[in-house]
């Protein structure tokens, strides 16, 4: 049974911090974890995208303040969230791609307001 367990989202003022976690189960062979946002009125977008040996890409938006990571024996992705702005405010999900199969967390609610 495949399962993408999402958890560290929140509301946070700005210029605050969050991590957020997924962990996949059931998933065989996962070569690229990502995190993608969704917020309200607008497409989901991909945020930043690590593979199975640790090259890593993101948004230009958040570079420099997001941090990418993961724990292969864990089959985990995180999330670093630094110097947060209302501009993050969005539903983040989770994203794993196993031989051109993508999975998706269920999402997670990250809001930045004062």
């Amino acid at each position: 049974q495949v399962q993408l367990v999402e958890s560290g989202g929140g509301l946070v003022q700005p210029g605050g911090s969050l991590r957020l976690s997924c962990a996949a189960s059931g998933i065989l062979n996962i070569y690229i974890m990502g995190w993608y946002r969704q917020a309200p009125g607008k497409q989901r977008d991909v945020v930043a995208t690590i593979t199975r040996g640790g090259h890593t890409n993101y948004k230009d938006s958040v570079k420099g303040r997001f941090t990418i990571s993961r724990d292969n024996a864990k089959n985990t992705v995180y999330l670093e969230m630094n110097s947060l702005k209302a501009e993050d405010t969005a539903v983040y999900y989770c994203n794993v791609d196993s031989f051109g199969t993508n999975y998706w967390g269920q999402g997670t609610q990250v809001t930045i307001s004062s």
